[in-house]
């Protein structure tokens, strides 16, 4: 639970990020949720500590519903949330696609261009890595997201050598 001053808006803000990075749900006014286990503490910790800083007050505890069925429903709203964001990624994964295949339309074969392209890849692969870590209960979409970095990293490989090979038969 969380309560920050309004004003200046920055500490809220930086605490807000700080909840959505983890992937926190909202269940209310400045009510935070996140199941119970180890890959959550050093951000839950962050987030009291930016409020604390802030002049706020911030309380962090354990929690269980009245019955199985609240811990169903909120496994449901945390894996709803987690299944947004693969349904993100995977659009990100569609448009890293997209460039690298207008790269090679245009025959854009550079170093530089590959090494951007490299770059996002490595992004991909950083927030894939996050949002499995995240992904406690198991999203659906988390076996299709898998297997879609896989095709970009082969995507990026088959840019890369195209880029090699212009280089080389010039």
């Amino acid at each position: 639970m969380i309560k920050v001053p309004a004003e200046p808006s920055r500490h809220r803000v930086a605490v807000w990020r700080e909840l959505r990075r983890i992937g926190a749900l909202l269940l209310g006014q400045g009510v935070w949720a996140v199941p119970d286990v180890p890959v959550f503490a050093d951000g839950v910790s962050s987030a009291l500590t930016l409020a604390e800083q802030a002049g706020g007050q911030a309380m962090a505890l354990n929690a269980t519903g009245r019955g199985p069925e609240d811990a169903a429903r909120f496994q449901a709203l945390f894996t709803a949330a987690r299944s947004a964001d693969w349904a993100e990624f995977l659009a990100d994964c569609g448009k890293y696609e997209a460039e690298l295949a207008m790269e090679i339309r245009t025959a854009k074969f550079t170093l530089a261009e590959l090494e951007e392209e490299e770059q996002s890849l490595e992004r991909l692969r950083r927030w894939h890595r996050d949002l499995t870590a995240r992904d406690v209960f198991g999203a659906p979409e988390a076996a299709q997201a898998g297997k879609r970095l896989k095709e970009c990293a082969a995507a990026c490989e088959d840019y890369a050598a195209r880029v090699f090979r212009a280089l080389h038969d010039r």
